[in-house]
């Protein structure tokens, strides 16, 4: 192939590179970065910690974070309360469009992409002299199409909804960075999910609620109105020592030029030979609504160990009793229940039903109205906010007697 300057050089296999090589900032440094949900950044930090992350630094929205090839490709695929992890090309000051567009005409895009493949760009400003992301998206945009269109005289397509490359702008207080969205789209879409119910409970929330409640399979967990079952999915999941990107088909990172596609299969074919199988009776749920528990069968019945799980369709009130469990639950409010039912009276019978038929359990209730939780009486343990996927709810722990 010829190197030279106008030549257009295809994307390697991560082998070798035809020009002198330019090093990015995420393969100089191993460096990362992790947008995560300012509200469980402190249990994401320690998911980070136990899937081999280290050096991280907790920022606005996010963790910088170092880690080996291997552990970076595992913490995209294993990690259930990051939304996504970008690579970091380059960082400059930027101050105007022109420090925008000149940077990002440096970078050499056909290691990335080519002209057949699809890209877009997602753009985040604040504090800075560039005010506007959309009008940021833009300059970087074009300095992409220009840098193609100077070589070949054809410029690559932009798809916003299914692009082939995610590319990142960060601009915070005039430090820019550009980089590669690593996941391939947003982390919390884990593919379980075939059936929904109105206002289902995001992903990333569900799993954070599994583990701020530490069950660890030594006791049952049980879900009262589990919806469209994601709590449960999560929990199986965690417990079975699923990734929870087990039923993604691509990822970012495989669009980088040193992409190691031997190491990658090594590594998803050793998460497949250490699945934890699930006992019967562990994981249970049910839900007053036929469609809800429709729901929940046609999603855990693609999860491995699904079948293990059982779901019944039962209002709470008509159940005897959930005695030395861990109950998870996201009960209804406004969005689920419609106008004319009585929430006040609904979260009151809730609050007797824990009292009186959960004994020696411990409830782990998601609150998305939280003026609901002083209707409930019982006094908690204690209460969190949860703040993610628009949602501005509280988690709230009952330890019952």
């Amino acid at each position: 192939m010829n190197t030279g300057k106008k030549s257009i050089l295809q994307k390697g296999k991560g082998k070798t590179r035809k020009q002198a090589k330019l090093e990015y900032l995420y393969e100089k440094k191993s460096l990362f970065f992790a947008q995560v949900a300012e509200s469980v950044k402190d249990i994401a930090i320690k998911e980070l910690k136990e899937l081999g992350g280290y050096d991280l630094k907790p920022v606005f929205r996010g963790i910088w974070f170092k880690a080996s090839k291997k552990d970076f490709y595992r913490i995209n695929y294993f990690s259930r309360l990051v939304s996504r992890i970008l690579a970091p090309l380059v960082s400059f000051e930027c101050h105007d469009k022109d420090d925008l567009y000149k940077a990002a005409k440096k970078i050499r895009w056909e290691e990335f992409f080519t002209l057949k493949d699809t890209f877009s760009i997602v753009a985040n400003v604040s504090e800075s002299e560039i005010t506007h992301s959309n009008f940021a998206g833009l300059r970087v945009k074009d300095a992409i199409a220009d840098y193609f269109r100077d070589r070949t005289n054809k410029r690559p397509n932009v798809d916003s909804k299914d692009p082939y490359i995610i590319i990142n702008l960060h601009l915070h207080k005039n430090l820019a960075t550009l980089g590669i969205d690593t996941s391939g789209g947003p982390l919390h879409k884990r593919g379980y999910r075939e059936e929904s119910v109105s206002a289902p409970m995001q992903e990333t929330i569900a799993a954070s609620i599994i583990r701020l409640s530490e069950w660890d399979g030594k006791v049952p967990l049980y879900d009262p109105m589990c919806g469209s079952g994601t709590l449960l999915c999560e929990a199986l999941m965690k417990y079975c020592r699923i990734p929870a990107q087990v039923f993604r088909t691509r990822f970012g990172f495989e669009r980088l030029p040193d992409f190691d596609a031997n190491l990658w299969e090594q590594i998803k074919k050793e998460s497949r030979d250490n699945f934890r199988e699930l006992k019967k009776n562990m994981i249970a749920g049910s839900d007053v609504s036929e469609h809800s528990v429709n729901a929940v069968k046609t999603n855990i019945m693609g999860l491995h160990f699904g079948s293990e799980i059982s779901i019944e369709q039962k209002d709470f009130q008509d159940i005897e009793s959930i005695d030395n469990s861990v109950i998870v639950t996201n009960p209804p409010y406004g969005i689920r229940m419609g106008k004319d039912q009585n929430l006040n009276k609904f979260y009151q019978n809730f609050g007797l039903f824990l009292k009186n038929k959960c004994k020696k359990s411990t409830a782990f209730v998601y609150f998305g109205e939280p003026k609901y939780i002083k209707k409930v009486p019982l006094s908690p343990s204690w209460k969190r906010p949860l703040k993610i996927g628009g949602l501005d709810g509280k988690l709230v722990k009952y330890e019952l007697y």
